[in-house]
């Protein structure tokens, strides 16, 4: 049907669908068992919006029924390429995907924690940033007592890792 004999009103809104955290064609999406529980809630609740979906009208209903289910389809293909990491296997002296971190800056002795997660799950208000960051790229096999340097604009920050932590 060409598209002259369509109204205006009956088009279908294509949805906009902010793009999960950035993951590098071909770099493995790691997660956490705790960060795929994460991805398998997100998954539940938006079924249940979707299951409950109740629109002033029809068409209304439509378009944000398929807002979810194009945030499902991303989120689907992130869970299917998820490997969760075991912390067991990892070597518990050094830091590794998972470990949570102690670390004193140099400069001015500030104490801080981080742990190092999947994209998916890292938050730094919760203390957890991505291994893709460029602070866990520089942490990782490091051990305790090991320093690592941080260039950034204004400088460089050193830091020490004071404990490794395997939870």
């Amino acid at each position: 049907m060409s598209r002259g004999f369509v109204k205006e009103d009956d088009q279908e809104e294509v949805p906009i669908v902010p793009k999960r955290a950035y993951l590098p064609e071909g770099v493995p999406n790691f997660v956490t068992t705790a960060g795929m529980e994460q991805l398998l809630a997100e998954k539940q609740m938006l079924l249940n919006e979707r299951d409950n979906q109740r629109g002033t009208n029809e068409n209304e209903r439509r378009i944000e029924v398929n807002l979810i289910n194009a945030k499902l389809q991303l989120l689907n293909a992130r869970i299917a390429e998820a490997r969760i990491i075991d912390p067991s296997g990892q070597p518990l002296d050094e830091v590794r995907f998972g470990a949570t971190v102690t670390l004193k800056t140099a400069s001015s002795g500030k104490i801080q924690v981080f742990q190092i997660v999947g994209v998916d799950e890292a938050d730094i208000a919760k203390r957890k940033i991505s291994f893709l960051s460029p602070l866990a790229k520089a942490l990782i096999n490091k051990k305790a007592g090991d320093k690592v340097a941080l260039r950034k604009d204004r400088g460089e920050t050193v830091f020490e890792v004071v404990e490794i932590v395997w939870t």
